[in-house]
């Protein structure tokens, strides 16, 4: 994506520190309608506090951040949330539907629909992730790719113009993680959603990308996925010998640090496919 439009998410010379620890700073970031955004770096590197900080859950350091031109709140239905991924209890008794239901009713936040238009937007949410056919079966009974697909339902409820996903592709087989990333990616093609997705693994979402922003160390770069994902640019930006390896249509990055403060699930931070 060349030429970018007004952006709906947009962050000026944000900061996050916690005590003596920078997490990131003077962070300036435009996400456009429509554009997919993956958000890379190390355990700790900041990438879920940066999530929290456009929810408004958690407070700036420093700077700003607004969402349709607006300060950040608690509870904007501008913006749709979609989680790690984690296995709901299988004795859970609620529906798949009223789990979606919760986007609109004040589990997460919203101030209620009517019913009828309530449950309307709740069936239409559903149909848009391919999980109408179990709507009305008890979540903890679906399988982990079909949980996700309802998360991703109650992100989309509100009809928002950013949708923000943090490490939704954990704990999930391959086809489901191309099929979750697919249906992130129809959404931000069909109704111009801005995406920001955190992962460790770039592959999934690979073909999807229009730009990488990769925290590490209290430092950040963003870019398109070559100008940020080379040897050069990791090797400054960690300020550590770093080797970014291309084979098969797959990105590997070899020789991040190993740290407390920059710890990758591996040594060598294979993104699977």
């Amino acid at each position: 994506m060349t030429v970018r439009e007004p952006a709906v998410l947009r962050l000026r010379a944000a900061s996050l520190s916690f005590g003596r620890r920078t997490l990131w700073s003077h962070l300036d970031l435009d996400v456009s309608p429509g554009e997919f955004v993956a958000v890379l770096g190390a355990n700790g590197s900041g990438k879920t506090s940066l999530i929290r900080a456009i929810l408004g859950l958690q407070s700036l350091t420093g700077g700003t951040v607004e969402v349709a031109g607006r300060p950040v709140r608690r509870g904007s239905e501008e913006i749709g949330y979609v989680p790690q991924q984690r296995r709901a209890d299988p004795l859970t008794p609620m529906r798949a539907r009223d789990f979606v239901a919760q986007g609109l009713t004040g589990h997460r936040w919203g101030t209620g629909l009517p019913s009828a238009a309530r449950r309307r937007s709740v069936t239409a949410a559903l149909a848009a992730v391919g999980a109408a056919e179990y709507g009305d079966l008890p979540i903890g009974l679906l399988s982990g790719g079909e949980q996700q697909r309802v998360r991703i339902a109650q992100a989309l409820v509100t009809d928002p113009s950013v949708l923000l996903c943090d490490e939704p592709l954990l704990s999930l087989d391959l086809p489901s993680q191309r099929t979750v990333t697919a249906l992130v990616d129809r959404r931000r093609r069909e109704h111009r959603s801005a995406v920001l997705f955190v992962t460790h693994e770039i592959n999934p979402v690979l073909p999807y990308v229009d730009r990488v922003l990769y925290l590490a160390g209290g430092r950040f770069r963003i870019g398109e996925v070559d100008e940020v994902l080379t040897s050069a640019t990791l090797s400054e930006l960690f300020e550590a010998p770093i080797e970014v390896i291309r084979v098969g249509g797959r990105i590997l990055v070899a020789g991040t640090p190993d740290t407390p403060e920059q710890a990758h699930h591996d040594h060598h931070h294979e993104a699977a496919r």
